[in-house]
């Protein structure tokens, strides 16, 4: 079985803690979530990612109490919310959700769905956090509006000021912007990352757009059918998968056959774009049968140089702005990708030259992909 690294990028005392959780439902073969475990930091946002059906929308029902938990555990500040015999309702485990539909009632004010949670305040008292927690999310002023009359952003932070306002331990957002136009989704992450922040909360976040993910959270879990591969900051899940599905799943690049040997101190590495050398990080060739193994190499691995021996024909462009994402064929028949800047407009079947510029490999072995 593939062997999955489940790292904790912190040494603090840790608010949210999942251990071996395996939630399945009756009738089906294979669990939603199996053998899941991380920790999440007080004040910290944890984001989930993975493609439609890994399991990460039931891993955070599971959390709020809404799905049963099978076997392992769920600790939230240090007592046990779920496991195989303890199941703490959904109602009194102060953990507050957001989801993809906002869920605000259409027939009452703004004033009214913010304070829908907190009925048991005195009139005063509700009504002092309702412009507390609407002052939080940039939306001063406006309890007496309608639901209708805002805009679908306005909509999702009215949606988090009245998540928030019951004060809840935990937050948990469940695609919160699936509804809303690819623009405004990335700015809507920062913004809301600011609140959360502000609000000193901390908050568990479902996402299949690794852009949302990247602007949002502090670390990061993929997910892939029911199973979590890594939980990691950004930077760490880009540069140093653990597994050929995060290598895969995260960020532009292709996988090519490479060749490693050792020659002194130094490990060689040789691929269809010729010898990677002066390479700061890499496993020794007798980590691989023969020195054989796949090499990811990012689309910001490989630089466009007139000048370089190594020629690819351009198979596909795609025009990102300030740069193209190009797919390069090589002669011997590899692809690989690049990012080239915009000004470099060359046409769909030209050949340019190009080389690696790589000072750290991650490698897979080729036949079993870990």
């Amino acid at each position: 079985m593939m062997q999955m690294r489940i790292v904790s990028i912190y040494n603090h005392i840790m608010f949210v803690k999942v251990a071996k959780l395996r939630v399945q439902y009756p009738g089906r073969p294979q669990p939603a979530v199996d053998e899941v475990s991380f920790e999440l930091r007080a004040g910290d946002i944890g984001v989930l990612i993975g493609p439609s059906g890994c399991g990460k929308t039931t891993l955070l029902r599971a959390i709020a109490g809404l799905e049963r938990v099978t076997a392992g555990e769920i600790r939230i500040a240090g007592e046990v919310m779920g496991s195989d015999h303890i199941h703490v309702p959904a109602e009194a485990r102060r953990v507050g959700m957001v989801f993809q539909d906002y869920a605000l009632f259409p027939h009452i004010d703004v004033g009214q769905n913010v304070g829908f949670g907190i009925h048991h305040l005195r009139k005063a008292e509700r009504a002092d956090r309702v412009a507390q927690v609407l002052q939080l999310v940039g939306l001063p002023g406006i309890e007496r509006r309608l639901p209708h009359e805002l805009s679908g952003g306005q909509q999702q932070r009215v949606a988090l000021a009245r998540a928030l306002a019951p004060r809840p331990r935990l937050l948990l957002l469940d695609e919160p912007f699936s509804n809303l136009d690819v623009d405004l989704r990335e700015r809507l992450a920062h913004e809301i990352r600011a609140i959360l922040k502000a609000a000193d909360a901390t908050a568990l976040f479902v996402t299949h757009d690794q852009l949302e993910a990247f602007a949002i959270g502090d670390v990061i879990g993929v997910m892939h059918e029911g199973r979590l591969h890594q939980w990691d900051d950004a930077y760490t899940l880009y540069h140093r998968p653990a597994t050929r599905f995060v290598a895969d799943f995260i960020g532009h690049g292709v996988f090519t056959p490479a060749t490693l040997w050792e020659i002194g101190n130094q490990v060689m590495v040789q691929t269809p774009l010729g010898a990677l050398t002066d390479i700061a990080e890499c496993p020794l060739p007798s980590a691989f049968s023969g020195g054989e193994c796949d090499v990811l190499l990012r689309a910001d691995d490989i630089v466009h140089d007139d000048l370089a021996p190594v020629k690819a024909e351009i198979m596909r462009k795609a025009f990102r702005g300030s740069e193209f994402l190009y797919t390069l064929r090589l002669a011997s028949g590899e692809t690989v990708l690049a990012h080239v800047p915009s000004h470099h407009d060359h046409k769909i079947g030209e050949w340019i030259g190009i080389r690696a510029q790589v000072d750290h490999v991650v490698t897979f072995d080729r036949e079993t992909g870990n």
